[in-house]
């Protein structure tokens, strides 16, 4: 069964993922949870400094460590059984906490980098992040429902990109759909909303002017951060979709694109 965790309001997560002191996301980060704390009691998991491990392996199985069988069920089993290592435990407790959710690290090979993908498969859990069903239809409890409801959640991502290169009909494809298994297939899974993305484009070739600049823009965003609709993709529960796979041929026909799962497209 998966546990309800209530948010504690004013509290807020800061997931850290670059390895550099002095970096471009360095500043960023520590301007970003400076200006944050002005609102909000913040919270951080600076990755690379806690040595944080990305690998998902026996030690997150408590018992079932040596046992066959599905290792995401076992972990959700550990996780019922208080078995999670310390610092996976530890990483729960900060975003049961948090009703904010900040994720910055820099696009690598159009994806985040691998300590962050470590941390969300270590972290997100059965039993913790998902794994009820709905008793009204017998459903997952997932896709806008599921432990961590109530949450919302802002990406901070540098690229070494402009913005059209790295747009909708730019060569390395649109942003959105690139980041789509984290917004959607992750977060939205287990019921925490987005706000739009907060890019960060050029991030290699910016000048000192232009890195006064960005570090600006983010504490500008987060000063409104409060007021900002979400991007809500279709809940799984109402209905859109067949069974658990599809969206009904009715909506949005002929179109394939990752913009059909948005709630207020069709």
């Amino acid at each position: 069964m998966t546990i309800a965790h209530p948010p504690k309001p004013g509290s807020a997560l800061w997931v850290y993922a670059h390895p550099r002191g002095g970096s471009l996301n360095d500043r960023l980060f520590r301007e970003g949870t400076q200006a944050l704390s002005a609102r909000y009691e913040v919270m951080t998991s600076d990755l690379h400094a806690q040595g944080f491990d990305p690998v998902l392996s026996g030690r997150d199985l408590g018992e079932f460590a040596d046992k066959p069988g599905n290792m995401a069920e076992q972990a959700g089993e550990a996780y019922a059984r208080g078995q999670l290592p310390a610092e996976v435990r530890e990483e729960q407790a900060k975003l049961a906490a948090a009703e904010l959710l900040i994720v910055q690290f820099p696009l690598w090979w159009y994806g985040p980098p691998a300590i962050l993908k470590g941390w969300l498969d270590r972290v997100l859990t059965a039993g913790f992040a998902y794994g009820d069903l709905d008793a009204e239809n017998g459903l997952p409890l997932r896709y806008g429902d599921g432990g961590l409801v109530g949450r919302r959640a802002l990406i901070v991502v540098t690229a070494g990109e402009d913005a059209r290169s790295i747009g909708p009909r730019g060569i390395s494809g649109d942003l959105d759909s690139l980041l789509f298994p984290l917004t959607h297939g992750t977060l939205w899974y287990v019921g925490i909303e987005t706000l739009d993305l907060h890019v960060i484009h050029d991030a290699d070739t910016l000048d000192a002017a232009g890195v006064d600049r960005e570090a600006q823009r983010l504490r500008d965003r987060l000063g409104t951060v409060d007021a900002e609709p979400a991007r809500r993709f279709r809940r799984l529960r109402d209905g859109d979709y067949q069974g658990t796979r599809a969206l009904h041929e009715a909506l949005l026909p002929g179109r394939t694109d990752l913009g059909i799962h948005l709630a207020h497209d069709g």
